[in-house]
């Protein structure tokens, strides 16, 4: 772990205001020292620094780090309220979002590190996309076929049937007929626009 895995503060994203002040107080209160905390962590202590002050805005994989090390959660360090990280989500509620020929409607709470979705793939839309990036995902036919490739294997997943893999695994997603199909989805991505949320690289490109 670099300091590329993280962005400067303001780029990249939105901005986590929550974090910095959170950082430093987890950090306070496992009663760990800067030089301690980073090493644990697999960061420089002036890297850890500029994560405290705001400087900088940590990934996905340093947050699940810090969190290992202060004995807490990310959502703990994003300085989320338990009101603000339980919901219930009627179905009536599900506003859509499409990119690139899917449809996405958010089945779960924002901002947690497992994000859950209602995807709806028509034939023919992204099939090509090939898909590289950190994190676990676990996805359920709910109508329709599905033709998953993971790595050097295809598979064709009818509806009940599910896939829970590592997303560092290069996979695609399509569906199967010509009518679509619709998966629930499942993933440890954290703070990505929904409209990102399954886009990756196109075959040849560097993964983000």
């Amino acid at each position: 772990m670099n300091a590329s895995d993280a962005v400067p503060a303001g780029e990249g994203g939105d901005p986590l205001p929550a974090v910095a002040p959170q950082l430093r107080a987890l950090r306070r209160r496992a009663a760990l020292t800067l030089e301690a905390a980073a090493r644990s962590a697999g960061l420089s202590p002036a890297h850890l620094s500029r994560l405290e002050t705001g400087l900088r805005q940590p990934s996905l994989p340093m947050l699940l780090a810090l969190a290992r090390v202060y004995g807490t959660t990310v959502s703990d360090l994003l300085g989320e309220s338990a009101a603000d990280r339980d919901s219930v989500v009627r179905a009536a509620d599900m506003e859509p979002t499409r990119a690139g020929g899917w449809t996405y409607l958010r089945a779960g709470a924002q901002g947690r590190g497992m994000q859950a979705l209602r995807v709806q793939v028509p034939y023919g839309a992204q099939g090509d996309i090939v898909r590289v990036h950190p994190g676990e995902e676990w996805l359920y036919v709910l109508k329709g076929r599905l033709r998953l490739r993971l790595g050097d294997t295809a598979h064709l997943l009818a509806p009940g049937d599910s896939a829970h893999f590592d997303s560092l695994t290069p996979h695609r997603l399509a569906a199967e007929d010509h009518e679509g199909v619709e998966l629930l989805f499942v993933h440890t991505l954290l703070q990505s626009p929904t409209a990102t949320l399954c886009l990756g690289p196109t075959t040849g490109e560097q993964s983000s």
